[in-house]
Parts: structure tokens; sequence; C-alpha cells
């Protein structure tokens, strides 16, 4: 049943004239992985998906450089082995390390990067930190020393290698600073209002995304895992359903120019036949996640992601190559670029097949 959309709430984001350049680095992984050790009741035609891992880049005005993530290391083999077992089993791979990808690049040198910032330690978004110069440090989130240290080989049972962190400062974010940016804790990374992390647990412990200012007035809100597909944001109180989307993700081939979709036909094979609440509302459990605070994390993003200011990026949303441009191309022009709108709707390619079946029903 259809629903008004809810009014906006304040995101309290503090004003700044200080913005933080921006690329979105392809991190050349390829995650294949069951939607359902994600969500409970995937769609129908919704089940095994191939999928990127984003990296960013973070530049603010004094010069001071980060990368966010690190994707996953092209040498699974050399992962913890309680790690490099579950990466087998998913189907991981990448073909380089993101320094690898930085030095050919040249235009930025590792010893520029001052900070490697992690979501979280998940091996597909911890890379190789060992690639980096001693003198870059070590950001995780909270409880990441009690949960991961020490690391492998010291615990045969470890999670992370030692490598990742020995010989560099570690430094680990407290988000007691009474800053919140909408319903999250906040912190400002660089001290001048560019960039700050979000404490957003539940997918897995000291899981954090970010908020970058492109603009005095617009943001890329880096989502990490907070979810894994955007039918979990999308639609939602803010943002209900159009009541047409152009172009269609439906159209044969897909997003072809001049192809238009009725937002009723999305109703009619959405699970709670709702243009107001995303088409995945409930997470599956797995080991290690709590389920409650993944959820409350989704539900405040949602008015980040209504926001015509900001734009959310997901860490694996497949449906985003052929709308952005990857560094070392800036991604600060976002909205001038119109990629938002061009982007929003794009994951219900993935629900084709359950619109075909509605549309051109059996005699």
């Amino acid at each position: 049943m259809s629903k008004s959309p809810g009014a906006m709430p304040d995101l309290a984001i503090p004003p700044s004239q200080n913005v933080v350049d921006v690329s979105v680095i392809d991190s050349t992984a390829n995650v294949q992985v069951d939607l359902g050790f994600f969500v409970k009741d995937p769609m129908p035609d919704h089940g095994t998906r191939q999928c990127p891992s984003y990296v960013f880049l973070i530049e603010n005005n004094a010069g001071k450089k980060a990368v966010f993530d690190l994707g996953l290391r092209p040498d699974t083999e050399s992962f913890p082995p309680i790690i490099r077992k579950g990466v087998n089993q998913l189907s991981m791979h990448a073909e380089k390390n993101i320094a690898t990808i930085l030095q050919e690049d040249g235009r930025v040198g590792l010893y520029e990067i001052g900070s490697i910032i992690l979501s979280h330690w998940h091996p597909d978004h911890i890379g190789d930190p060992s690639t980096f110069p001693s003198t870059t440090e070590l950001v995780v989130g909270p409880g990441f020393r009690n949960a991961f240290l020490p690391g492998y080989p010291t615990d045969p049972t470890g999670l992370i290698l030692e490598s990742d962190y020995t010989g560099r400062q570690l430094r680990e974010i407290n988000f007691e600073t009474g800053l919140r940016i909408g319903q999250f804790r906040a912190m400002d990374f660089f001290s001048d209002g560019s960039f700050y992390l979000l404490d957003s647990p539940g997918h897995a412990v000291g899981h954090m995304c970010a908020l970058a200012r492109t603009t005095p007035s617009t943001f890329i809100f880096i989502g990490s895992d907070s979810c894994h597909h955007c039918g979990a944001l999308r639609p939602n109180k803010y943002l209900p359903l159009p009541e047409l989307i152009s172009p269609s993700p439906f159209s044969n081939p897909p997003h072809l120019q001049g192809t238009v979709c009725p937002g009723a036909l999305v109703e009619v094979i959405h699970p709670k036949r709702s243009r107001s609440e995303p088409f995945y509302s409930r997470l599956e459990h797995a080991e290690g996640r709590d389920v409650t605070e993944a959820e409350a994390t989704i539900s405040k993003m949602f008015s980040f992601d209504a926001s015509e200011d900001v734009f959310v990026m997901i860490a694996h949303d497949k449906s985003l190559p052929g709308v952005i441009e990857f560094f070392p191309k800036k991604a600060n022009e976002w909205k001038e670029k119109g990629w938002k709108e061009a982007s929003r709707w794009r994951f219900l390619e993935d629900f084709r097949l359950s619109a075909v079946n509605v549309s051109t029903p059996s005699e």
C-alpha cells in the first residue's frame, strides 16, 4: 500500500567552506556472493551476484590524503587460514593492490597517503596495508583492537594478519565527541569540516561510513557495507517510487534512453506492494553481525539517500559503472553531472525477470 513521503529530517551537517577532493577507485576486485547471505527472502530472480568493491581517495585543502578502504588483496592465499577458507567459498579475486593502482597512475605517491581508513576488517575491504609505507597510519573503528589483536600468526585463529598493522600507527576512532550528523555519531577527521567518519555498527565490529564534502553544500556518503544492495535503501519513506522511471531499468537493453517504466509496475513486484518501503527490509542473521544495529544503520541512511545534495555510494553497488567516473578523475561534480538521478533506480534492473513476468502473464 502506498504512503505519502515523510517530512525530511534535518541532516544537521555543520557548515564549512572546506571540501575534499574525492576519487572513486575501481579496486579491480570481483566478489561473487549469494544475496541470501545478507537479506531475507531475496527476490526470485535475484540470487548469486557479481559485484565490484570501491575504494576512495580523499584529499583535503591542506593536501592531507587518505584512502578509505583497500579492496581485496590479489594474493588471497596469504590471508589467515580461517579467512582464506571463507574467501574461497565466496569466490573473490582481484587483479591489483590499491598501492599498485596508485603507483601505475603516478600522480599520488604512496608516501603522500597519511592514512588508510578501514570501514571494517572484512577481506574485500582490508586489502594489504603492508604495501604502503610505515608512515601511513591505519585508522579503524571502535572495538577493533580488542576483537582482532593480535593477528595471525601469533593468534593461529586470527582474522587479520599481523603485517596489516605492525610497524605503523594504529588509531582506533572514538566517537564520544558529542558530534552527530543526521542520526549518526560522527568524528571530524581532518578537523576542518570537510570529511567525517560515521559510526555505523551492525555489519561488523567497528564498521564505519563516511561523509565527504564535495562542495560547500554537496556531499558523498560513503556507505561501505552498511547494505549490500540498493533495494535495502529504496524506495523509502522520504524517497517513494516516482510515477514514472526514465530510462526504464527493464528495457532491452536496460536503461535505454527514451524508455519509461511506470512506478505502478515496480509497486506490483514489490514484496509488500509498497512505494515507500525498501524491497529488502530484513537482513539475514550471520556470525559477527548484529542485525538490529545493522537495520538501524540502514534506516539512518534514508534521509541522506533522499537528499538531493547527498550522493550515497555503497561499496558493492554494481549499478554505478557506466554512470560515474573512476580514478584518476574526481567525483566532486557528481551533482552537476547528474550521477544521482542517473543511478538512483538502476538497481531495479536486477528484478527485470519479475517485471517481465508481471507485464506478460502466462495465458
